[in-house]
């Protein structure tokens, strides 16, 4: 049986009618239950991995190899098509490249490559300052020429709004797509109007990163498809979602040693190691022959 590569079903998702939903996630646990609940792909955000993998934010710690291994095992986990942040490319044209290749070689459908110079920053931080018009078009050519899989998706992501100003980041935008970006990803609207004329201001499809940074508008899914976007990501809800519910249980522990009272909120074994593929695992085990005795079960 011959099973399509992510790249291709991405692309094939971009040619469809709709809007793409991508939750963010930053490890293959939450990979999972992404693919679980049925979103057809996933996103794995640079913030989150920085935080997962070092408990620091995201600004410009994190490396190239650090990223695409956790890219690639986030694809593994998910069997998603998975839209990664690439930050910088983590240099110039020469890393640009080998940052393609690396994250090719995971097994990953697109990336987005911003316009920041060093030390990058999270896009809904100040302190940003950007790279030439011209030397972040030329990245751009480099990325796309360094792909070995023509369906592999360069994403190109501008900081200007905030640095610049709307026009301007249209203007850079252009650039970056006449260079051959597929997609364009124009970070931190401010407001609705800014919103409405980014997708419009390009034939090629655009991105929206959906913040709870309180600087771009939180709107709904039906909303960025009648605006004309192609791509919602929601990099860090599934981590912001998680802090209080561990935060609640750490200090229930701290202060009564009892955590029978949170169970009933809480997953079961059962369900634990089902979402992480315990029935594939108990099918290989008995296909294969290993003896009942030494089949791994619940009972």
């Amino acid at each position: 049986m011959t099973t399509k590569r992510a790249t291709t079903v991405l692309r094939e998702l971009i040619a469809a009618p709709g809007l793409i939903v991508a939750p963010g996630v930053a490890d293959a646990l939450n990979a999972r239950l992404v693919a679980a609940e049925g979103f057809k792909a996933i996103y794995m955000t640079g913030g989150g991995t920085s935080a997962v993998r070092l408990g620091m934010p995201d600004v410009g710690l994190i490396t190239l190899p650090e990223m695409a291994d956790n890219a690639g095992r986030i694809a593994d986990a998910s069997g998603l098509p998975v839209i990664s942040d690439a930050d910088t490319g983590y240099g110039n044209v020469l890393n640009v490249q080998r940052t393609v290749r690396a994250f090719e070689k995971a097994g990953v459908a697109a990336i987005h490559l911003e316009d920041q110079e060093l030390p990058k920053r999270c896009g809904h931080l100040s302190g940003k300052t950007l790279i030439p018009t011209a030397e972040m078009a030329n990245k751009i050519r480099a990325a796309c020429d360094a792909r070995t899989d023509p369906d592999f998706v360069i994403i190109a992501r501008t900081d200007a709004v905030t640095v610049e100003g709307l026009d301007a980041a249209l203007e850079r935008a252009r650039a970056y797509e006449a260079a051959g970006a597929d997609m364009i990803f124009v970070e931190s609207p401010l407001n609705r109007e800014h919103c409405t004329a980014i997708p419009r201001a390009f034939k090629a499809p655009a991105l929206f990163n959906v913040s709870v940074s309180g600087k771009t508008p939180l709107l709904t899914a039906t909303e960025l498809a009648a605006l004309g976007y192609k791509v919602a990501i929601y990099p860090n809800f599934a981590i912001l979602a998680a802090i209080p519910a561990v935060r609640n249980y750490l200090r229930q522990l701290r202060e009564t040693g009892a955590v029978a009272d949170l169970m009933q909120g809480m997953a079961t074994f059962t369900e634990w190691f089902d979402l992480v593929g315990m029935p594939d695992v108990k099918n290989v085990e008995e296909r294969y022959g290993l003896p009942a005795e030494k089949r791994a079960k619940y009972l």
